[in-house]
């Protein structure tokens, strides 16, 4: 049987839930039954309890974790938890192993793309964790993670659904919401057949989650009602069918629309690649104020048959990223600055004014359903983006002079992980992210790092090093240097002077959350 154990913090309460696989005896297989088996060994792999942590932050605030893959250990693992802060009160304790995030499993998916996904969750995330001597059993044993978390979900369990819906003149929106009976909240949706709902990806008997960027549990039918008629020519809503509620409910896991399949949304950000041709890109990044006083980065003026407009960029649309870099906190000078660094190719995100207005109001970010632009032009020009991505390392090989890097946080974190000598203090570049905010700055893996925001670092170990990163928030500047070339200004250093072998058997992957 599932444990459920309620606390609280700063940001309201946290449900917890310890889930076990449950087994049914059956006479017929006797012995054979994994429940009659009482070997120590065998009842320890019978009875692992993921844990379902619900974690809510403010805005601005920190889920106060570092999220690591450490060389010589699997899985996604669970470092630095501050005292106090959301990820400590939500349930989450040092050592333990990642599963799932917002109901999606991640325990096979790189590094990367999940700390992706929980930056652009917002301020509401679900976490399945596993404990980590309990995580290293169930691998040691070849247990298959994935059906942990299955387990728990019950058979039939669907993904939510965001649907928008636009008024037609035949059957208007084409929904009603009839309150469950004895339950304050809970509304379930009726339809009109062939209708503007219907067609938006709504079914019959589904039960509402989220209207137009607000729960509806707290809400009363006349409130959701005023709602309605508030609405205009167009809705959006999350829901999800009734069985599956009910797995969720009984979870205590929390329906988001960050686990949402989306249906005829209006709006999508769009990944654009692009690549230079012999007078550039072929557009222009202009500056500009809106009427509500807000500036926009914004693209005009794409030349005929240019790379841009080849790879679908259209005039007035807002930028968003470059490389994977959020451009919302940086100045005009510093984004065509990381254009430029880009060398032959680089990626876009951009969206309309108008689609970023509709995530705005529903209090989603626009990269959640972003879509690409150019996939099959981008699979063409692969060999050309292999070139572009190597050619900064050929102009810095064989330079002995230490290189000042600063680097600006993006959504996807700074863009370079660490890694540390064996044995020693000392730490290096194990890798530079393609696209992103490190490789715009000019790191290239291997690097020695010898200061951090002026101070000096090189003996000191990866966890200083680690907490110096985070204390500068946002911004950031390193002092690196070459691997070749420090080696032969610190040969007194032998722990310093290792082959390639040992610095891949121990470096590894973080991410500050």
């Amino acid at each position: 049987m599932g444990k459920r154990h309620n606390m609280r913090s700063s940001g309201g309460s946290v449900e917890i839930t310890e889930l076990t696989d449950k087994f049914t005896f059956n006479p017929k297989e006797g012995i054979d039954n994994p429940v009659m088996v009482t070997t120590e060994d065998a009842d320890s792999v019978w009875t692992l309890s993921p844990r379902l942590c619900v974690l809510k932050k403010e805005e601005g605030e920190s889920y106060g974790f570092h999220l690591r893959v450490e060389k010589g250990r699997q899985g996604h693992i669970i470092r630095n938890v501050v005292s106090g802060g959301v990820a400590e009160c939500s349930g989450l304790q040092d050592g333990d192993r990642l599963l799932e995030v917002n109901n999606c499993h991640v325990d096979d998916v790189p590094h990367h793309e999940v700390a992706k996904k929980i930056k652009i969750s917002g301020q509401q995330l679900c976490l399945l964790m596993l404990g980590g001597e309990q995580y290293e059993q169930a691998v040691s044993r070849g247990q298959d993670l994935r059906s942990l978390g299955q387990a728990h979900k019950g058979e039939g369990g669907k993904p939510p659904r965001l649907c928008h819906i636009s008024r037609d003149p035949a059957s208007s929106l084409g929904i009603n919401f009839t309150p469950v009976e004895g339950e304050k909240g809970r509304f379930s949706v009726s339809l009109v057949s062939g209708g503007a709902a219907d067609k938006a990806g709504v079914c019959k008997g589904d039960r509402l989650v989220w209207m137009n960027g607000a729960t509806v549990s707290d809400l009363t039918h006349s409130a959701l009602s005023r709602m309605m008629k508030k609405c205009g020519d167009h809705i959006t809503i999350l829901v999800i069918d009734g069985e599956s509620e009910k797995n969720y409910t009984r979870q205590r896991m929390p329906i988001l629309p960050t686990m949402a399949i989306p249906h005829n949304l209006p709006y999508r950000a769009t990944k654009l690649h692009l690549v230079s041709g012999p007078e550039g890109y072929g557009f222009l990044l202009r500056l500009e104020k809106a009427p509500s006083g807000h500036t926009f980065h914004v693209l005009r003026e794409m030349d005929s048959g240019s790379p841009a407009e080849r790879a679908g960029m259209r005039d007035g649309e807002l930028l968003l990223e470059v490389n994977g870099e959020s451009v919302e906190s940086l100045m005009h000078e510093e984004i065509v600055d990381r254009v430029r660094l880009s060398g032959q190719q680089v990626s876009l995100t951009t969206i309309t004014f108008q689609g970023l207005e509709f995530y705005t109001q529903l209090g989603l970010s626009p990269l959640l359903f972003s879509e690409d632009g150019a996939v099959e032009r981008e699979k063409e020009s692969s060999v050309s983006a292999s070139a572009a991505e190597q050619s900064p390392q050929k102009e810095v090989d064989g330079s002995c002079k230490p290189r000042l890097c600063s680097v600006q946080k993006g959504p996807l974190g700074f863009g370079f992980n660490l890694g540390c000598f064996p044995q020693g203090p000392g730490t290096f570049v194990s890798q530079v992210a393609f696209g992103g905010s490190g490789q715009s700055a000019g790191l290239l893996e291997g690097d020695v790092v010898m200061e951090v925001n002026g101070q000096n670092v090189e003996e000191k170990y990866l966890e200083d090093v680690i907490m110096l990163v985070k204390e500068r928030g946002q911004f950031l500047t390193l002092l690196v240097m070459e691997k070749n070339g420090y080696k032969l200004k610190q040969t007194k250093t032998p722990t310093r002077d290792i082959s390639d072998s040992e610095q891949e058997e121990d470096n590894y992957e973080i991410t500050i959350l």
